[in-house]
């Protein structure tokens, strides 16, 4: 048995995976990322860059992409709780501007993986949340592109019952909608 578990979404190329872990009286251990492991489940990406941010509850980041250096992320929570969300933008697709959302945890150590040309966002649900993701493409500045998080056209089901304000960037508070995004492009 390898070391990650593979679970399907209904979206072509997008992963939940689970690590394989390791607990006894002193703790835990696991493997987030072994490239031969990953290959041996379908995922053949070289990852160059790693990522880390820490939010507060209710801040929602995204949902966001890159225009013409599309990146694939391998994301997880190592403090806390969100919810996460990817939305299918490749053109050809038969699942085009449908969403998929997860909830990740540093208690259920599960991980996202998000393919190229996705618009991608979370939720955070703890008080606050680590968040870490690797990508296989570097940081481009001026390459950066959006999705209003609650497009009426996409319909996330953001779990704010207990999320007294959703707390944004200015940015992100400006978002075109999916159907916008289109006419624009």
């Amino acid at each position: 048995m390898g070391k990650f578990k593979k679970t399907e979404t209904g979206i072509e190329g997008l992963f939940v995976i689970e690590p394989t872990t390791f607990e006894d009286e002193r703790g835990y251990f696991m493997e987030t990322y072994n490239k031969n492991d990953f290959s041996e489940i379908g995922i053949n990406v070289e990852f160059v860059q790693d990522n880390q941010s820490k939010s507060s509850k209710g801040v929602l980041r995204g949902l966001h992409y890159q225009i013409n250096y599309p990146q694939s992320k391998l994301v997880r929570v190592v403090s806390g709780e969100v919810y996460d969300v990817a939305v299918d933008l490749r053109p050809d697709s038969k699942t085009y501007g449908k969403y998929f959302g997860v909830k990740l945890s540093a208690e259920n150590k599960k991980q996202f993986f998000i393919p190229k040309n996705f618009a991608h966002g979370f939720l955070v649900l703890s008080e606050t949340a680590e968040f870490v993701y690797k990508v296989d493409d570097f940081y481009h500045p001026n390459d950066e592109g959006g999705i209003l998080y609650n497009d009426s056209e996409i319909g996330i089901k953001w779990p704010l019952d207990n999320i007294e304000q959703v707390i944004q960037s200015e940015k992100d508070k400006v978002l075109p909608t999916l159907k916008e995004r289109n006419k624009n492009a």
